[in-house]
């Protein structure tokens, strides 16, 4: 099992009617800028857990890092909802920022789901964040107005099929059950020692047994349901204007998503629409998938360190 360096703890914070599980390591210091790292679609907080143990003691000394279980999500619940809709994760990000660090700016780094959020948010709010990161939140495809009928018929049927019972996650007999399906989304986890035991390591973080001795991903299954309302790139990109902080944009170097988006979206746009952020650098990390932070959090730290800062 994976030997944690830096442990956490946890605390209840009331967000927008909702109790919100934040993983917390360190203190908080005056005048310093808290870190916030903020996790993908299906994930959960701790999965920041193996990025936080590689960044050095002189990094950490002072720092108080928070990653939140967004809604429906690890331990944060999803108030009864059948659909999420993406402005209220930047609602939550606005109310946790509150909480947390309502004078200073904060540093901060989001991973998928979490980067877009991460990059809307800077834009809107560009005062409250010091330095930002994205980590493979490359936004999504560009969209045309003729789309939307077909986009909202799309999210009716999927209402549907939720209530229906037709996107419930399947439950795993056993934890182990639960790591070999992270292995299998992604195989860095499965082929060495240390990958597997990271996977066993998450299984009983992303996952929890029911009543009947089941184990049932913490992840609420209306997340599958897509938005109705299509991604607009020219409001994107007036917001990325608005990112006056400087930006570290990371990516895996073996990443997969570009093929999942069959040509629709290409990394080509991705690095074009950087190109609005007045103050944008682009970094790779090698031998890495989506999953940048599992497969290589060492590599990921000595880029995060520099850029932070003390």
């Amino acid at each position: 099992m994976y030997q944690v360096k830096r442990p956490s703890r946890c605390v209840r914070v009331p967000i927008r009617g909702l109790q919100y599980n934040v993983r917390c390591w360190g203190e908080p210091a005056p005048g310093q800028a808290p870190l916030v790292l903020l996790h993908g679609w299906m994930d959960v907080a701790a999965s920041f857990q193996f990025v936080v143990d590689a960044l050095s003691d002189t990094f950490v000394r002072n720092r108080f890092i928070i990653a939140p279980d967004w809604r429906g999500y690890g331990d944060t619940d999803g108030g009864g909802v059948d659909n999420y809709w993406f402005p209220d994760y930047v609602a939550d990000l606005e109310f946790l920022v509150d909480h947390f660090s309502p004078e200073t700016p904060i540093d901060l780094v989001g991973h998928s789901l979490g980067g877009n959020v991460a990059m809307f948010y800077a834009g809107i709010r560009p005062e409250r964040v010091r330095r930002l990161v994205n980590l493979e939140g490359f936004g999504g495809p560009p969209t045309e107005p003729a789309q939307a009928p077909g986009r909202y018929a799309d999210w009716l049927d999927q209402l549907k099929k939720f209530r229906r019972g037709e996107l419930a996650l399947r439950p795993y007999d056993t934890v182990d059950g639960v790591a070999r399906r992270l292995a299998k989304t992604n195989p860095r986890l499965a082929r060495d020692p240390a990958g597997r035991d990271k996977a066993e390591w998450l299984a009983g973080h992303w996952a929890r047994a029911n009543a009947q001795g089941q184990w049932e991903i913490l992840g609420d299954p209306a997340h599958k349901i897509i938005n109705a309302q299509l991604l607009r790139v020219d409001e994107l990109l007036e917001i990325y204007k608005r990112i006056t902080m400087p930006l570290l944009a990371v990516e895996a170097s073996d990443d997969a998503m570009w093929q999942w988006w069959r040509g629709r979206f290409t990394r080509e746009q991705y690095h074009e629409r950087l190109q609005s952020v007045p103050d944008c650098r682009i970094a790779v990390v090698d031998d890495a998938g989506h999953m940048l932070h599992h497969d290589q959090p060492g590599q990921l730290a000595a880029l995060l360190e520099p850029f932070l800062g003390g």
